[in-house]
């Protein structure tokens, strides 16, 4: 046999057994996800938790997390909306309060409901709620620059601050498998009830001011809650890059 004919058979075998190779060796496993654990210590938590669990237990089958999701995105929206009201009639904070309350039932119940009927889709439900969240916060920023009872630099500075806090909390939850819902005992719970309080005394009095000072009572919250913010965040990033340096650093 000669040379050619020897290079011709020696690439057939290799084809064949590649063939069969691929053949029988197994799929690729699909894409798994590993939940993060969740940490929520903020001061509605174990009240909320509870009364979350029971309102699961007896909503209709008709009802699924997706309605719920549904109804706290478009509850955000509506409290812009109602903000944007407020700046000519102060029933917009009415408004926005019963929205917020909205907001809170269908954001806060939707993972609970899936847990309860045991139906979870870790990645669609992380990936969606929290797009919604992002999206949510654009829309009340807006409304409360709108509304002028926050100067459009504070409630962008607010938006800015949430956005960045957002990402070192998702960017946690990716590398160390922790997702932090609360800081120094506030949460997205707690965030509402002041809002909600805030609301009230301006529908009382639009023109309500600080005690004692020139400063506007969104304004003022919204420049504490910047600076909280701010502090969060590097207190986080510094105490989570720290944690990760050390875990992958190897001392020789």
């Amino acid at each position: 046999m000669n040379a050619p004919h020897i290079a011709e058979r020696l690439t057939s075998n290799n084809l064949g057994k590649s063939i069969e190779l691929s053949a029988t060796s197994s799929p690729p496993q699909e894409h798994t996800f590993r939940n993060a654990t969740r940490i929520q210590e903020s001061l509605t938590a174990i009240p909320e938790r509870k009364a979350l669990l029971w309102l699961a237990s007896r909503l209709p089958a008709a009802v699924n997390s997706d309605h719920l999701t549904l109804l706290g995105f478009v509850a955000m929206f509506l409290a812009g909306c109602s903000y944007a009201l407020a700046r000519w009639n102060p029933w917009g904070f009415i408004l926005a309060t019963l929205c917020l309350a909205l907001n809170w039932f269908g954001d806060s119940l939707d993972g609970t409901l899936a847990r309860v009927r045991n139906c979870q889709r870790p990645r669609y439900g992380f990936y969606v709620d929290h797009m919604i969240d992002s999206i949510g916060a654009l829309f009340l920023m807006g409304g409360l620059a709108i509304s002028g009872q926050v100067d459009w630099r504070i409630a962008a500075g607010m938006l800015i601050a949430f956005l960045l806090l957002s990402i070192e909390s998702y960017l946690a939850s990716y590398t160390l498998g922790i997702f932090r819902l609360s800081f120094a005992k506030f949460g997205p719970t707690e965030i509402r009830i002041l809002l909600a309080i805030g609301n009230i005394a301006l529908f009382f009095r639009p023109d309500a001011k600080i005690p004692g000072m020139p400063y506007r009572l969104f304004d003022f919250g919204g420049a504490i809650a910047i600076a909280a913010m701010a502090v969060m965040l590097l207190v986080a990033a510094t105490s989570h890059t720290i944690t990760l340096y050390r875990e992958e650093t190897t001392i020789k």
